[in-house]
This record gives structure tokens, sequence and C-alpha cells, in this order.
């Protein structure tokens, strides 16, 4: 029903204590220690901590960003033996959402509901962001305005993967830290200038909680969780979802470079990591030879050897995946597409584009737009 709900004590493994009456419902001696340990973390608290979260979820949402983020909740319930976390799920007409997985969700509650909680005082804790692909097409105004005044009131507002974009848009995040995807990165830099984006797994800015999805949402949760609890919690919610440790807010998102080529090398992979941060302004292969010591053949000859390639076309390489990158997951202009990622000129871009991907910029941006529209 619209507005119910929902909770991780749906199996009645657990207790649920509420307004000091425990009511004990176990199935096994191990769910009577969980609840005896997690009552006794709880009533050393100077009250019980008790949060109500949305998920709002958008068209093509990340299942597994969205997945990450609740179950850490779930378990977090089960050890405390009460329900500390409690959700709904909200979409904008409350009908089901589909997932970028193809999978259909159902919802507790529509936009309508939420703002009507609000007008009653009823507001959640907090406001998760949940989507995905696509996420510069959703342009909901009135989705925009209900952020802002969750947030007015007091309410944490959060994104999960490219949920900061949603938030950018509402205008929550100018002047603010945020995390968002490696992959949708510079294209929300590129549409959203005065938001501080870092390609951290996760940022807290006060009452804004930003997170690049995958398993980062786990890790944001592990935070909020460890905020509200402590670190014993913590640990014991890592050993149930079977992870060795809590990641840092600044672990990188992506492999290191070593991993993800597969070379040892570390002049290569010295000139390689300057030519990934000086991408929309290519630096000269000499003055890059020149700043570690060696020569433009040198560098040449290296290149050919770990790379298979010279390094002028594997800087071409790079540039051109960083357009096509911009293409697919902003709503940017291919000709301003061509410019962040270092090319001054738009038919050398276009004729470098086809070479290597057997289509134009405009053919790529066309497709997309009927992938988005379907």
């Amino acid at each position: 029903m619209a507005g119910q709900e929902t909770t991780g004590n749906r199996d009645g493994n657990f207790a649920r204590c509420r307004d000091g009456d425990t009511k004990l419902k176990t199935a096994s001696g191990t769910a009577v220690q969980a609840f005896t340990n997690g009552i006794d973390r709880a009533m050393n608290q100077n009250s019980l901590v008790k949060r109500s979260i949305v998920f709002f979820l958008v068209p093509n949402f990340s299942m597994i960003a969205f997945a990450t983020a609740i179950e850490p909740l779930r378990i977090a319930n089960q050890m405390l033996g009460y329900d500390a976390y409690q959700w709904r799920l909200t979409s904008v007409d409350g009908k089901p959402v589909t997932a970028s997985n193809g999978v259909e969700c159902a919802v507790n509650a529509s936009l309508e509901d939420e703002r009507r909680y609000l007008q009653r005082e009823q507001r959640p804790s907090m406001v998760f962001v949940c989507s995905g692909v696509h996420v510069e097409e959703f342009r909901n105004k009135s989705v925009f305005a209900w952020l802002r005044e969750e947030y007015n009131r007091g309410v944490a507002v959060g994104g999960l993967c490219t949920g900061a974009h949603i938030l950018a848009a509402a205008g929550l995040l100018s002047g603010r830290r945020c995390a968002i995807h490696w992959e949708n990165l510079p294209g929300f830099s590129e549409a959203f200038p005065k938001a501080e984006v870092y390609a951290d797994l996760f940022e807290v800015d006060s009452n804004l909680y930003t997170c690049a999805g995958g398993t980062a949402s786990l890790d944001m949760m592990l935070k909020l969780i460890g905020d509200d609890f402590d670190a014993n919690l913590v640990n014991k919610i890592c050993e149930q979802a079977l992870t060795d440790r809590v990641r840092s807010p600044q672990d990188r998102q992506r492999l290191p470079l070593r991993a993800r080529l597969g070379i040892q090398n570390s002049k290569v992979l010295t000139i390689i990591e300057m030519m990934e941060a000086n991408l929309s302004e290519p630096q000269a292969l000499i003055n890059v030879a020149h700043t570690i010591g060696l020569s433009r053949r040198q560098v040449e000859r290296l290149f050919r050897q770990e790379m298979g390639r010279s390094p002028a076309r594997y800087y071409l390489e790079i540039r051109l995946d960083r357009a096509r990158h911009l293409l697919l997951q902003s709503s940017m202009p291919v000709v301003e597409a061509a410019v962040a990622s270092g090319f001054v000129s738009a038919s050398h871009f276009s004729k470098c584009y086809r070479e290597l991907y057997g289509r134009s910029p405009q053919q790529e941006r066309a497709e997309r737009k009927i992938l988005v529209a379907a």
C-alpha cells in the first residue's frame, strides 16, 4: 500500500523492540544471541536510534547500488534486535520502476504521497535518489522542488550511483562536495561546474550524502551505521555481507593502472597517468618525456614494447574514449564533447572517431537517443 514502510524485520527470526516492550520471536539460538547482543548495545545508547529513509527510484536505476544500500540496513536491524532503520520506496507516480537490468521494482509511495507526509510533518530522516544510466534525461521539476523542500526542512538528502546528477539539477550541490560514478564524472563536471565533484567512493558534506554507485553504497551506509552506533556493529555487518573491510571515502573507484593495463613498467605507467590527467589539454610528448627524464625516442620504444602502439596513438585513443563517454553519458553537444576531449577541429575529431569506432559522433549520439527513448 502507498506509504507503507518496509523494514528488515520480515522473517520473524529476530526481536522487535518498541517503547520498552520487548517481544522475542526467534527460530534458533543464534537469533536469541543476536537479539541479546543487539538490545544490550541499543540500550547503551542515550536513546534508541530510529531513522526513516525514503529511496526514490528513477527509471533505469542501478540495482547493485540500490541493493547494497538497503542490505546493510536490514542486517543492522537484525543484529540490533529492533528496527533502527525503516524505509519505503517511492517513484514519481507510485507505479513500479524498472532498473537498468530489466527487473521491475514495486514501490510503497508516490511523489504526491511524499508531499503529503511533508505537510503533515511526517517527513523522513533521509531521502536517497537512486538512479543509473541516462540520468541526464531526467528533468522532472516537481521532483527537484520536492528534494529542495525536504532538504530545507532538515532532511538529509543523498544520491546513489548517478543520483548526484539529480541533486545537482535540483540546485543542491553548488559549492558542495559530491561523488559520482567515474564513467559519468566528465559529463557531470561539464554540466555542473559549481559542484565540487571527486572521484571518491562516497562523500558526506553536512546533510548531503552521495556515492559512486556499485558497492560504494555499502561503504557509505556502513559509515552512516557506524556514526549511529559503533565499529563493532559495522564489523558484524561486514562479516554477514562477506566483505573483508570498510573502504574509506578516498579509496579509488577504478582498478589501479598497473592492474587495469596489466603492465609493470613504472615509467610507462607514469606517462599514462599524465595523459589521463590532461585529456582536455593534451601535453606535447616531448614535454612528457622530459618530465620523467627520458628522450622522445626512448618513450616511443617503451610504449611500443609495453602497449603495442605509439604513445601518440594511445593518447588519441583515450581522448576519443573520453569523448565517447561524454556522448553516451551526457547531453553535451558534439562540438563541446570534442573540445572537452582535447580536439580543436570538429572535422578532425569526426574523422578520428569514425576510424576508431566505425561511426561518426553524430551517429553515436543519435543511437543513444533511440536507446533512451526505448
